[in-house]
């Protein structure tokens, strides 16, 4: 599968990072460090170095090559700012065509629909770009907003998952959503 080299919204540019964007994703992460990390496993402090930023960009182009996972970067029109990141993740073909859903965005730009804006965008590279059938995407039950954001976005609720992930050095339990390609 092949995704285009970006995709542009109203209010952002949603692209595969290259090289180049390793000093915005650098401080992206250092600057949404407190607000993300509820939400994300444990990170070591070499996670907020550029040359860790190399290699996790590194690593997302060899994914996408081998269409195992496509993390995007959602960019200001610029391409000068990280307002947030998705990423299509454990990407499964065959009879599944399935993959993981996960996101965040900048402290700063929550409640602005900015997110709402990239993943309805991100649906369609999933849906049509990427041809997969199903995206599935869980939260942990406090998280309100990712829940009222999957709604909008059509996801629908299919169970509930105990101990699922150890995020930030603790077992959290997750609500499973999945949103299904229209015919």
């Amino acid at each position: 599968m092949m995704i285009q080299s970006e995709y542009r919204t109203e209010r952002t540019l949603i692209a595969l990072a290259g090289p180049e964007d390793a000093p915005a994703v650098q401080r992206h992460r250092r600057a949404n460090r407190d607000h993300l990390g509820p939400w994300e496993p444990a990170r070591e402090e070499s996670y907020y170095s550029l040359e860790a930023c190399r290699r996790t960009i590194a690593a997302g182009i060899e994914a996408a090559r081998t269409d195992r996972g496509y993390p995007l970067v959602v960019f200001d029109s610029a391409r000068t700012r990280v307002l947030g990141t998705f990423t299509f993740a454990n990407i499964v073909r065959g009879v599944f065509q399935a993959c993981h859903l996960g996101y965040g965005v900048a402290v700063d730009c929550q409640g602005k629909g900015l997110m709402f804006e990239a993943l309805t965008r991100g649906m369609g590279i999933a849906f049509h770009d990427l041809a997969l059938r199903r995206v599935m995407a869980n939260y942990m039950p406090r998280n309100q907003r990712s829940a009222r954001l999957l709604e909008r976005l059509g996801f629908e609720r299919e169970g509930y998952a105990r101990e699922y992930l150890c995020i930030n050095g603790a077992w959290e339990d997750h609500v499973l959503t999945a949103r299904i390609r229209d015919r």
